[in-house]
């Protein structure tokens, strides 16, 4: 099995990872596949509301933790947010496939939980505390369409420009 690509940056303030979440979502597509993981705390709601920015939803975007799956249809795409943290294992019947082979972008957090669900090519990003202001990105992409769009996202220095 081929490793994933990786590409590191550090983000210096929420309004940073907000401005690459932004820049993200400029790139995507219908079936984009985005995975979330990284340290309680560290943004990856916050993350997923400004890639819902950038996609141009219009309604509020919150954590998905109770009711698992929340759509958003509204903006440029749909946007399928997922967060399967406290999912047990009827994960099977919730029709995975459907979201990540839909029309939409799908943004699953803890997606290490559904592994087996997932689908063969993906982005990834897993988002650090590096200091408490600071955080690290990991974006790992799975999949020549994910490795160019992050070659894309993480072609710049510094996201505070």
């Amino acid at each position: 099995m081929k490793p994933l690509e990786e590409f590191v940056i550090q983000s210096a303030s929420i309004e940073d990872t907000q401005k690459l979440a932004n820049r993200l979502a400029s790139l995507l597509a219908q079936g984009d596949v985005l995975l979330l993981e990284g340290d309680l705390g560290a943004g990856k709601t916050t993350f997923t509301k400004a890639l819902a920015k950038g996609l141009e939803i219009k309604r509020n975007v919150n954590s998905p933790t109770f009711t698992i799956i929340k759509e958003y249809k509204d903006g440029r795409l749909p946007l399928y947010h997922m967060d399967v943290y406290r999912l047990g294992d009827e994960f099977e019947d919730l029709g995975f496939d459907e979201y990540f082979e839909g029309d939409g972008v799908t943004v699953v957090e803890w997606a290490h939980l559904i592994e087996e669900q997932l689908p063969k090519e993906f982005v990834q990003i897993n988002i650090y505390h590096d200091t408490p202001k600071t955080r690290k990105l990991v974006c790992k992409a799975k999949g020549a369409r994910y490795i160019d769009l992050c070659k894309e996202l993480f072609n710049y220095e510094n996201i505070s420009n």
